[in-house]
């Protein structure tokens, strides 16, 4: 099976996304940073109504299946999702039904 990266922009409009439904918001009210540090690995700052909010990796792979349901018909346990940190196209997810 052929991989596919799901670009960083993809990424964090999937944690938009995944945060919005389990907030009952508007996703455009929501700004989210992804970050990776050598120690602690892959995270994500969320903003969400003036507060702060830290997803680490495995929440991180679940916005992604949501976004992968809901905004792409796939299904998102059949997929493998690993998060990467690629030089030129930042903090990525590799894609693999």
């Amino acid at each position: 099976m052929e991989e596919i990266i799901i670009p960083e922009q993809d990424v964090v409009n999937a944690i938009c996304l995944y945060l919005a439904d389990k907030k009952g918001m508007a996703p455009e009210n929501i700004q989210v940073e992804l970050m990776f540090d050598d120690d602690y690995g892959f995270s994500a700052e969320a903003y969400v109504q003036g507060r702060k909010q830290v997803l680490v990796e495995s929440n991180m792979i679940e916005a992604v299946r949501f976004w992968l349901d809901t905004e792409m018909q796939k299904d998102p346990f059949a997929a493998s999702l690993r998060l990467l940190l690629d030089d030129e196209q930042g903090i990525v997810v590799a894609y693999r039904e």
